[in-house]
């Protein structure tokens, strides 16, 4: 009797556990019965468990407990072609959270974040590549680009509605071009840049040798007109010179002759080394054989 009470008592208290589960904060549970969602059976909404603790069937509902916060979706940069048919890398989040378990537990076998993920980035692509594929270059990376992000994130909440998905916000973080373009145009602006800086060097070469010209010009003429100066007064001063010696020689002949012997005298004997062989005879010692005689 006391076996049966005992194993009375532990059935009940493992019922008991079973028929008892919790919510977590930020999170929603809905209860799975013979492989469908449950539903009220007055209003067939599906039956979504707020946290807190919660009874279901034990052995006949299993809890499924879904996150319902705001997710975001931060996967690799997509390539999207614009009008112009030209190729952008575009790299952008998405915020979403859940709207309808039912429609998301179903869409997504279970509620398989990863195939949620999957599932909503193919759309928001889709809703992309429409807006994209209607814009030029400018137009994207200019002011357009709210208005562009508003009208893909209103068409991906529609077709996200099959998801039981609410996408919050779409934003993009950066767009680029392919590497291959990038790298094209890098090298097509380095070329140009490099002919720019070839042809001002080439203009400054050619100012250089101008301006080096002028001065080697200037330089010429001014050393020409130096030299012409410098024989003007070499030969004015030579005819002042002569002038000076002819009044001089005109006024006191034999005294002008006497200073010219002296200078010649003085000349000739400064330095003792010296050796001078002459005539005394001749006119160089003409005023020393007459001071002689006096």
């Amino acid at each position: 009797m006391k076996n049966l009470i005992a194993a009375g008592l532990v059935a009940l208290a493992f019922l008991a556990y079973g028929s008892l589960f919790v919510v977590g904060e930020g999170t929603r549970g809905i209860v799975i019965q013979f492989g469908k969602v449950k539903r009220d059976s007055v209003t067939n909404e599906t039956v979504v468990f707020e946290p807190g603790l919660h009874l279901k069937l034990p052995l006949l509902d299993k809890v499924r407990i879904l996150d319902a916060r705001i997710q975001t979706l931060d996967d690799a940069p997509d390539r999207f072609v614009t009008s112009e048919k030209k190729d952008l890398i575009v790299d952008l989040y998405v915020k979403w959270r859940i709207k309808d378990f039912d429609k998301y537990y179903l869409a997504t076998r279970g509620g398989i974040k990863e195939l949620a993920e999957q599932l909503l980035k193919q759309k928001v692509n889709n809703g992309l590549r429409s807006e994209f594929g209607t814009r030029t270059i400018p137009e994207i990376v200019s002011g357009e680009r709210s208005e562009l992000m508003d009208e893909a994130m209103e068409q991906s909440s529609q077709s996200s509605d099959e998801l039981g998905i609410e996408i919050v916000d779409v934003r993009v973080k950066q767009i680029n071009l392919p590497l291959e373009v990038s790298n094209s145009i890098y090298d097509r602006m380095r070329a140009e840049r490099t002919a720019v800086a070839k042809e001002h060097r080439s203009q400054g070469q050619e100012q250089s040798e101008i301006i080096r010209a002028e001065i080697d010009r200037r330089v010429t003429i001014m050393l020409a007109d130096a030299d012409r100066n410098a024989l003007q007064l070499r030969g004015e001063g030579d005819a002042e010179a002569a002038n000076i010696y002819a009044n001089a020689y005109l006024k006191d002949e034999e005294f002008f002759s006497f200073l010219r012997s002296m200078d010649a005298y003085k000349a000739s004997f400064k330095d003792k080394q010296d050796i001078l062989i002459l005539d005394s005879q001749g006119d160089f010692f003409k005023y020393m054989n007459e001071a002689k005689a006096k």
